[in-house]
Order: C-alpha cells, then structure tokens, then sequence
C-alpha cells in the first residue's frame, strides 16, 4: 500500500496503514488470515536456500509466521521509534518471560522494579531462579539503592510504568542511563501506555514488551503479546523465541490488526473518561487517595507530563477508614463494572488488590498515609457513557456504607 514517506507519518496514520504493504494491499483493506503450518518449497535448491535465511517476509515453516502474523509486526514496528523488528507472543506473559530469557543465563542478576506486574515478579523469582538467575527487587524511586544494586553479574533491568496496581511514574531516562553506565539493558513493560502514549526505545530503554490482549486487542477476545527492539537484541530475541516454540495463531493476529486499526480513537475516549472519573473520586469522603498518573499530585506525575504523550482508562484508588468487607459491597453493588482481570477492552472492570504479597522494596501503605489507607481497587474504564459509570459508582458507594 502506497503510503509516503512513514517517519514522517502520525501514529495515528500508522494505525491505519502499518503491515498493509503485501501484494494484497491494492485489492483488500486487511491482510488475508494465512492458516498454514507448512510451506512449500519448488524444488531441493529452493528448499536448501531457504533455511540460510531468517526473516519475517520469507516463507519456511508455519511456526515462524506468514503473511498475516508479519503483517501485525510490521505495524507494531512501525510504531516504535528506533525499532528494528517484534517478535509475537501467545500471552503478555510469554513475551515478557521470552524476552528476559534472552536477555539473561545462569550467574547473571536481573534487576526488577518493586512494582513491576505480578507475572513479572513471579517469572524472576520462578523460572528464572530455577535457571540460576539472580534476582534483586529494587525502590525504582531511590536511585541510589537502585545503582548499589549492580554488579559485575548484572546484565538486565526490568522496569514498568505506571507500577502495577500502585501506578507510579518513575524517571525511566535516569533509570536506563544507569543502567546502561553499568553495562545492562533495560526491559520495559510499555501495555499501560502503548506506543501511542510512551516510546521506551526513545528514552533508553532497549526492549519494550507489551500485553497485546489489552489495548490493541482491545475487544477482550484474544491472547497476545510482543516483544520490540533495535536490530542489535531483535536478533536475539527472534532466537530466543524460535527456541521456545513461541508462536501465535494467524486468526489472533487478524484480530490484532483489527483492534490495531481502532486503537488511538478507544485510547482518547478511555482517557478522558478515566480522568473525569479520577476527578470525581478525588473529591468523595469514601476516596483516601486516587492512584492516576495523569491526576496532579498522583506519585511521578511530573514524569508522566515530560515523558509521556497519552494515557489510558486503568487506574487506581484506596478507600478511606473501610475494610475489605467495606470494600467487597462496593465491588459487589456495580452494574455496569464487571468483576474480573485483564483490562483495556470496551468495557469496564473493577478489581480489589491487596498490595502487601506484590511488595519487597517499597511500604505500602505509603509514606505520610494512615495504617487503614490500604483497601484498594483497581478501575480498568471501558466505552460506556462517563455519565453513566459515575452514576453506578455513586449508588455502589451507598452500598457500601449500608451493610
């Protein structure tokens, strides 16, 4: 597809046209779903050629993709300043297991933020320590603790913002330039943001991974995750990736695209809906504190304004003087929030968390809160009217003060 000149493009354009430049382009808007797990080859010559290369665009075996599953990494690509190439993941989970995987062996220390997602946390302190890899939690807020953490072992840093649950912006320029200094690369976990809101590979960090089941996917029907980086650890995240097996079916990746296409329009609306509802819970006696990147006074939100371009609809607030009891009929007395995990698809959702078993570094509650400001939920803001989630907010709170 005839498309100009892409550096020059907006995301929003990118949206629209990345991964349509196939010979299909010119007569389908969507790339075809190829269903294939073999590829043909005309003749032994062919087929011996065939294997001397390792690239998206080349056919070999279904496992390493067709049309459709380079399609969606070509967009992802195209997205992410300085990227050289994505690799595709079955989970968010896989993508981020996959990539530390390659980034670290047995001896080596990996750093990871305190708040880093749960899965994160349980991969470091799971499999990777089953590999012999050293972990070490870190304060991503105190830099020096952070820097007498390294060693000569030290070989990668994960990092995430906002936190998981806690949603915190920490300064990730001053977090990767160490990190660097030190001779380790830095992993980022960019789903809350995507690169429509945050470029990772553009202030330091080396490989951005990301959930695809929640913002591009965005309809709450498939599993997907990607890994993006440079052309100097692409390549060894494609190894890495080939020998897990790591693949990714073509039907998942045409949904991908699908929700790809529409993803900067959700992006604006949850975000305008997910500030105006932190606004209003700031303001309620129920409210202790709203937990918003985007809201004045949330921690790291000067972070958040220097570095970052957009938001989205997944935030945070901690109840005030209530109990868990308190905190499950309020949970329980929504209409139109449904009750479950993930986030990032049309509809909204609210979970309570409890922030203690996630933590090693840093206290919660925080510093300068009352012992009882620890009863938190966990608001994911969907494509219903604002109106009408405050409302459903406003009578479960009167629930929740008449049990």
């Amino acid at each position: 597809m005839a498309g100009g000149n892409k550096d020059k493009q907006s995301p929003a354009t990118r949206l629209v046209t990345g991964g349509r430049s196939g010979h299909f382009a010119d007569q389908v808007v969507n790339p075809p779903v190829w269903r294939a797990s073999t590829h043909l080859y005309a003749d032994c010559a062919a087929l011996r050629e065939g294997v001397k290369s390792n690239e998206d665009g080349n056919f070999f075996y279904g496992r390493r993709g067709a049309p459709t599953q380079w399609a969606l990494a070509e967009a992802l690509t195209d997205l992410e300043a300085g990227a050289f190439g994505t690799v595709l993941a079955p989970s968010g989970v896989s993508a981020i297991v996959g990539a530390l995987m390659a980034m670290v062996k047995t001896g080596d220390v990996l750093l990871v933020t305190d708040n880093a997602y749960d899965p994160t946390r349980n991969a470091a302190m799971g499999i990777l320590k089953r590999f012999g890899v050293e972990h070490r939690f870190f304060d991503p807020f105190d830099h020096a603790a952070y820097e007498a953490a390294f060693c000569e072992r030290t070989k990668a840093v994960m990092l995430e913002a906002p936190g998981s649950l806690t949603m915190e912006v920490c300064d990730i320029p001053a977090l990767a330039r160490i990190a660097r200094e030190k001779g380790a690369a830095t992993l980022f976990d960019n789903t809350w943001a995507s690169s429509l809101g945050f470029s990772p590979l553009d202030h330091g960090c080396d490989i951005m991974v990301s959930s695809l089941s929640k913002h591009v996917g965005g309809h709450s029907d498939l599993m997907m995750g990607a890994a993006t980086a440079g052309e100097r650890w692409y390549r060894r995240l494609r190894r890495t990736s080939q020998q897990l097996g790591h693949v990714v079916s073509p039907d998942d990746a045409a949904l991908a695209l699908r929700g790809l296409r529409t993803m900067g329009v959700r992006l604006e609306r949850q975000t305008i809906c997910a500030l105006e509802l932190a606004k209003w819970l700031d303001a309620r006696e129920e409210v202790a504190h709203v937990l918003c990147p985007m809201l004045p006074g949330s921690p790291g939100h000067e972070y958040w304004q220097r570095d970052f371009t957009g938001g989205c609809g997944l935030f945070s607030f901690v109840l005030n003087g209530r109990d868990d009891a308190a905190r499950c009929r309020l949970i329980d007395a929504l209409e139109l929030f449904g009750i479950g995990y993930s986030w990032g698809g049309f509809e909204s959702l609210a979970l309570p968390f409890d922030v203690e078993p996630v933590r090693s570094k840093m206290a919660w509650p925080k510093e300068g809160w009352g012992v009882e400001d620890r009863f938190a939920i966990r608001l994911s803001i969907g494509l219903e009217d604002t109106g009408d989630l405050i409302a459903d907010l406003e009578q479960a709170f009167a629930a929740m003060d008449q049990g």
